[in-house]
């Protein structure tokens, strides 16, 4: 078993924080905190206190599972460029892996899984659909036969699962997976002017 590639996966695409230790398919540790704001501030300390809880070290790591969305699009980089960093930083590989697919750990790979969106949408994920994720209006409650994430802890632990299995393929550099454009518009106020 000790011959099974370490992973670390860990989100911060909705309002939590959650990182989780694996070994194949044995959750050696994980945490979860629930938390609107912060994720920047309190990845790291988490990802340390996973580690401690799996007395395992950085340098013990085969590779990192990070949640690339879709979700809150501060919370997707946060998660993102941090893996992509460890990464670098300890020369091991990073691995994307979505909400969708997080989602689906346990299931079948047919299985229609969603997502919440702003505005009482959902993010749906149907691998009948060549064209890819897609958002829709159909309101969260009408929601009763597509997969929807588990909770966070949980989530992270997919994560570092979907990630061991694909673990020694070739797989991209993880990259925010976002379905539609962010909230955030230029500001109307015209700039100071400089003296």
């Amino acid at each position: 078993m000790a011959s099974e590639p370490l992973i670390m996966g860990f989100d911060t695409s909705a309002a939590h924080c959650a990182a989780a230790l694996v070994r194949g398919d044995v959750v050696i540790a994980s945490r979860a905190v629930d938390m609107a704001r912060g994720q920047a501030e309190h990845l790291m300390p988490l990802l340390e206190e996973v580690l401690s809880d799996g007395a395992a070290t950085w340098a013990d790591l085969s590779a990192i599972g990070v949640g690339i969305g879709p979700g809150n699009f501060t919370g997707i980089r946060i998660s993102v460029s941090a893996a992509r960093g460890l990464a670098l930083g300890l020369g091991i590989p990073s691995i994307g892996v979505s909400t969708f697919d997080a989602s689906r750990v346990d299931m079948s790979d047919t299985a229609v899984a969603g997502v919440s969106a702003p505005r009482d949408q959902i993010y749906i994920s149907d691998p009948a659909n060549t064209e890819g994720p897609f958002l829709t209006t159909m309101p969260y409650e009408a929601a009763s036969d597509i997969v929807m994430p588990p909770v966070s802890e949980t989530l992270a632990q997919n994560i570092a699962r979907v990630a061991a299995a694909r673990f020694g393929s070739d797989t991209p550099r993880p990259a925010p997976l976002y379905i539609r454009a962010a909230d955030a518009a230029p500001a109307r106020d015209l700039p100071p002017q400089i003296l």
